[in-house]
């Protein structure tokens, strides 16, 4: 059965840009098997992309890559936990032996987990900052060689409006999403003169399906409908287009940027 967000992909495919430059280049995405990954997934494997992609969600990464097995390149999932940093790289390592040089990476995995502050413990903030921000940084690191040789490269970090809005109840996880935008800042310098682009990807309340299951009530809705300019819901795919548009040469000139996609809410 062809997920919604699957169909998405191909209807991307039909009524949205393509991106010759995005052809059989080596994409890897973060966090990918589920949600706005799975749809970075599908949409770059559209765009003709040799796309690999990570979760611990082993269950849903096997599914996604057998979804899309009539793609140009059959995306490639690795069963790999992000805060283990050795297994990051051993996994990085094998994606490029198997598709070549890395030259997009998608910084997308994370969890968005409610605490309040008194329930913070040493162990509970480092874990959270393990998988939302340490990840993102030991990623670049080492696909950073491997854009240096094939004269440049894409990384896109994926941040959050959410310490924007001062949203309550989760403020490691804001803390750790408002560091992605320093990160951005200071890998956009430092890999600059390599022609490697740095730029962050913050999304507003994009309604997955596990949004929709654990935190989307009336009250909420009422949110969207009183924050965001443009009505409507906002989708995985619309965070995919942005993200395409990012890690293709169409976007040559563009790094240690932000670029926020949430229907005007921040």
């Amino acid at each position: 059965m062809t997920s919604p967000a699957n169909a998405a992909g191909a209807q991307a495919g039909q009524a949205y840009a393509r991106y010759p430059s995005l052809v059989d280049r080596t994409v890897l995405i973060t966090g990918g098997a589920t949600g706005i990954g799975a749809s970075f997934v599908e949409h770059f494997a559209a765009q003709g992309a040799r796309v690999a992609f990570f979760d611990i969600d082993v269950a849903a990464g096997e599914a996604l890559a057998g979804q899309l097995g009539d793609s140009r390149h059959a995306p490639r999932f690795l069963a790999c936990d992000l805060t283990d940093v050795d297994a990051l790289k051993k996994a990085i390592a094998d994606v490029k032996r198997a598709l070549g040089p890395i030259a997009v990476l998608v910084n997308n995995a994370a969890n968005d987990k409610r605490h309040s502050i008194a329930e913070v413990t040493p162990e509970f903030f480092d874990a959270a900052i393990a998988v939302n921000l340490r990840h993102q940084f030991f990623a670049a690191q080492a696909v950073a060689e491997d854009m240096k040789q094939h004269g440049g490269g894409s990384i896109i970090n994926l941040g959050s409006i959410s310490w924007l809005l001062k949203t309550p109840n989760m403020p490691v996880y804001l803390t750790s999403k408002a560091a992605v935008q320093g990160l951005t800042h200071a890998l956009a310098r430092d890999l600059g003169p390599f022609g490697i682009r740095v730029n962050t990807l913050l999304p507003g309340w994009v309604l997955t399906e596990k949004q929709r299951r654990l935190w989307l009530d009336d009250e909420g809705r009422r949110a969207l409908q009183e924050g965001q300019c443009l009505q409507g819901e906002l989708m995985p795919e619309d965070l995919a287009r942005m993200a395409l548009f990012l890690a293709a040469d169409d976007s040559r000139m563009v790094t240690a940027q932000d670029f926020i996609v949430d229907a005007g809410w921040a």
